[in-house]
């Protein structure tokens, strides 16, 4: 392909890709989830109106489409990422198992939210520089803050076992509370008195 074809096409509106989105109830608010035939995609606490569709329009805008309404693969995915989603927060579900589709994110970012899912068991909490230092980035620790931050798929890619090298709990875009209610859902914290 010439460099002008490939600037032809990386100006081309997306192709259309299918996807489905749905809402979770759970124990911190509603879960938005979004899934693609691939995998599960994205993951948005506190999802009310006003959120839900802000994160509608901003996939539509990305997947050339809007959500599928009817039955499809990437229905399937959102029921099973829905179901596996319910019985984590009812204290039934350790692990996720569903797919995950990883395009929302891409190099180091994707390199560290890899890593965290498939090495940072529930129930247990890494170090931002740990995690660098796990993808052999020394030094790298605010990078690691920067790619939890952005991470697509919270609580399925638990960003929030991530805290601060002495032992803080760091930073949490959605909020502390979330992260402390999240962290002794998986006992790692003492449930909170108030």
């Amino acid at each position: 392909m010439t460099d002008l074809e490939q600037a032809a096409e990386a100006a081309a509106p997306p192709r259309p890709q299918e996807w489905a989105w749905a809402t979770v109830g759970a124990s911190i608010g509603p879960l938005g989830i979004a899934a693609t035939p691939r995998g599960l995609l994205q993951v948005i606490f506190r999802a009310g109106a006003e959120e839900t569709e802000a994160a509608v329009a901003g996939l539509t805008r990305r997947m050339g489409t809007g959500p599928v309404t009817g039955p499809c693969a990437a229905r399937e995915l959102l029921d099973r990422a829905s179901a596996e989603l319910t019985a984590y927060f009812a204290g039934r579900r350790e692990a996720f198992s569903v797919p995950l589709d990883w395009s929302l994110t891409s190099g180091f970012n994707r390199r560290v939210l890899r890593e965290l899912a498939a090495g940072v068991p529930y129930g247990s909490v890494v170090s931002y520089q740990d995690l660098a230092d796990r993808v052999g980035e020394r030094g790298a620790a605010r990078a690691v803050g920067v790619a939890m931050g952005s991470n697509p798929l919270p609580v399925v890619v638990p960003c929030h076992r991530v805290i601060e090298s002495n032992g803080g709990l760091g930073g949490f875009g959605s909020g502390l509370e979330i992260k402390r209610a999240l962290l002794s859902l998986e006992g790692v914290l003492p449930e909170p008195l108030f």
